[in-house]
């Protein structure tokens, strides 16, 4: 390995020691140890560890293809110590306002969405609905009302025609009555037996279709 690749490999692994501390308190700040049950910080520590491990390998591997030296653990460290020492408070303080920032404006944009876009959508909606039923019911009073008033025309107009079959029915001959009843029988007879066929090959038809 020649100077300038160990020299290259020395600042990537010193700048991947500083990064290092970075995340790691960017992942402590958002996992809220305290707050979450022990099974989930045991996974989340063990995909964090394996997350760090492959980055830094893979940076050693774009610097000097992946061939480890006593050195880089100790850039490692001392990019880690540096960040703790140099830049530690002034990171947290940015990492805070970044957090504080997009906390604000995510509220914003929802509630902008809400005032402009979603409160008049559901208002309007709501009073679609409300003027439907309303006209819905008064149609349906409407319909009732028409239906009644036709029903009473219907009985006054044929009550004289009911009362004078009544009269002709009482004046008409014994004979004429039982021919009358008779023919009305056949005739009950016959619906009765087309209804029953009609049943009978619905059923068949079904039977078909079922069995298929």
């Amino acid at each position: 390995m020649s100077l300038a690749t160990q020299f290259y490999t020395m600042l990537a692994m010193i700048s991947m020691g500083s990064f290092f501390g970075a995340t790691l308190d960017t992942y402590n700040r958002f996992l809220k140890r305290g707050e979450r049950k022990r099974w989930i910080v045991f996974v989340n520590d063990i995909l964090f560890w394996l997350l760090q491990g492959l980055l830094i390998f893979y940076i050693l591997f774009l610097v000097n293809f992946g061939e480890i030296r006593f050195y880089i653990f100790v850039a490692l460290v001392c990019g880690f110590a540096a960040y703790q020492a140099l830049m530690k408070t002034t990171y947290l303080k940015l990492l805070e306002t970044i957090i504080y920032l997009t906390v604000t404006i995510t509220k914003f944009l929802i509630n902008l969405f809400k005032t402009l876009i979603y409160n008049p959508i559901k208002w309007i909606l709501l009073l679609l609905i409300t003027i439907t039923f309303g006209i819905g019911k008064g149609l349906y009073a409407l319909v009732k009302t028409i239906l009644k008033v036709l029903l009473l025309l219907v009985k006054i107009l044929f009550k004289p025609i009911i009362w004078g079959g009544r009269i002709c029915w009482r004046v008409f001959p014994k004979s004429i009555k039982k021919y009358i009843e008779k023919f009305s029988k056949i005739i009950e007879g016959n619906v009765k037996k087309g209804t029953n066929k009609c049943i009978q090959g619905f059923k068949f038809i079904f039977k078909i279709f079922k069995n298929k």
